[in-house]
């Protein structure tokens, strides 16, 4: 028999940081505790951390370290990602969220992000009978996989995070036409790697991970779909009159879109832009989301040690 081992999980993104803590067994995950904070370190920028969102994401850390403490968890693994990677001062950010709170924090690339979201979302879903997708929507930047039963084909992190859009591109409220095209003109580019992959193995079933995915469960999960712990199948027929909803109106009326957080309600267009994109470029005919991310994938990855 395993033993169960109590487990804390710090992802800090870059629009939200999160906390999951959870005894696990193996590859058993069983949740005791989960919080987000929308601490947005790129509102003023990816390139440098603000101050102001600087200190929003040093009081998340400081309360994250309060809850562990509370449920007596000592086994903590903090990892950064695209902001703190990417901004100048990102390290002195992690440094001084480990004097504040004690918590060692781990910047990883890109390609090991991808990795560890990989093993959360194919422990969420069903076993593969197709080719998927995966798809993980963050702040400062996006991870592809392509996979199968047979492992993983392509695997790729992509500056393209709802943030960095949202900075550059939607700039009017609604968005414009304009901007729209240049968006997506600017995607098309940065995205050729992924079209190529897709040439070599075509994937029309889309797994999406956190964010954006959270959002579109709640309102468009499928209800004749089977039931499943981890993962929700999604009803497309809605997909498009929700898109065209978000993308023409004002923030103060996405702010009142039902399932719409508050807080996603200036990024969401330019997310909706992106996810349209690549349901066009892969011929997306399934959209499942998965409950597990990357702070799952390192449970199950610290547990494979």
């Amino acid at each position: 028999m395993q033993n169960t081992e109590r487990r804390g999980v710090i992802d800090l993104g870059t629009n939200t940081f999160h906390l999951l803590i959870a005894d696990v067994s193996g590859s058993d995950i069983r949740e005791i505790y989960r919080e987000r904070r929308y601490v947005k370190l790129a509102s003023e920028g990816i390139h440098k951390i603000g101050a102001a969102p600087y200190q929003r994401g040093i009081a998340a850390l400081q309360h994250f370290s309060q809850i562990l403490k509370e449920h007596d968890c000592t086994d903590v693994l903090a990892f950064g990602t695209a902001a703190l990677r990417t901004a100048s001062n990102g390290p002195d950010f992690a440094a001084e969220a480990t004097r504040a709170t004690g918590i060692a924090i781990t910047l990883i690339p890109g390609d090991e992000e991808a990795r560890l979201i990989t093993k959360g979302v194919l422990a969420a879903i069903p076993p593969l009978n197709d080719q998927i997708l995966v798809m993980d929507i963050g702040g400062g930047s996006t991870e592809f996989i392509i996979a199968d039963h047979g492992g993983v084909h392509f695997s790729q992190s992509f500056p393209i995070g709802v943030s960095v859009l949202k900075n550059e591109f939607h700039r009017s409220e609604p968005i414009t036409w304009e901007e729209t095209v240049t968006l997506q003109e600017h995607l098309r580019g940065v995205t050729q790697p992924l079209t190529d992959a897709l040439k070599k193995y075509p994937a029309t079933h889309l797994v999406g991970a956190a964010g954006t995915f959270d959002v579109l469960a709640t309102v468009l999960t499928n209800p004749a779909s089977p039931p499943h712990p981890t993962s929700h199948e999604l009803e497309l027929s809605g997909l498009t009159e929700l898109r065209e909803t978000i993308t023409r109106s004002t923030l103060a009326e996405r702010a009142s879109i039902p399932g719409v957080p508050p807080e996603r309600a200036d990024m969401i267009v330019v997310a909706m832009i992106l996810l349209d994109f690549v349901i066009q470029l892969a011929g997306i005919e399934r959209i499942t989301v998965s409950d597990y991310a990357m702070k799952e994938g390192i449970l199950l990855d610290r547990a494979a040690e």
